[in-house]
């Protein structure tokens, strides 16, 4: 599977394709390096997003999981940058438990892609992060979209989706 690492304030990240989509996004340096076209534009556009000149990521998505995790990644997509929503909130949208939410929320192998750093626990709490450092991770992910958000020019048009998720 092709793969391609970059260096980030977050850490080394690796980012892998498979079949013309986004699979995996991992913390750390992936052993074998291949540059194509579909990986180096992911690298740019994660790079420029964590430097807060993105908000919204332009890429093919294809996570591999259940029929009900892909109902969850695909909420997760609908979050605007800079915005949480609560995992009871999802899991209302979704007719499921937050326990379920937060289970598949754990399981997305895109993460920041897919944005599941903006789903808050109850009554706003940090609640986990299955990427790089974890809540610390998941802070400083929400904390740059929110000095990102507040730069913005008021009436911007915030784009609704991040990512595609393939069929």
């Amino acid at each position: 599977m092709p793969q391609l690492s970059c260096l980030s304030p977050l850490g080394d990240i690796t980012i892998s394709e498979e079949g013309g989509a986004i699979v995996a996004l991992d913390w750390g340096r992936g052993r074998d390096q291949h540059r194509n076209a579909l990986l180096a534009q992911a690298v740019t556009q994660l790079q420029d997003y964590l430097d807060g000149q993105r908000t919204a990521f332009d890429l093919p998505l294809a996570p591999s999981g259940t029929a009900f995790q892909r109902r969850v990644w695909a909420a997760l997509v609908a979050i605007p940058h800079g915005e949480t929503r609560g995992y009871g909130d999802l899991a209302r949208l979704l007719g499921s438990s937050a326990r379920a939410v937060g289970q598949a929320s754990g399981a997305n192998p895109i993460p920041i892609f897919i944005p599941c750093h903006r789903v808050l626990g109850a009554n706003g709490a940090l609640g986990g992060y299955s990427a790089g450092d974890g809540p610390v991770t998941k802070r400083l992910l929400l904390d740059l979209e929110r000095r990102a958000s507040a730069g913005r020019e008021p009436g911007m048009r915030q784009p609704p989706l991040q990512g595609t998720l393939l069929p």
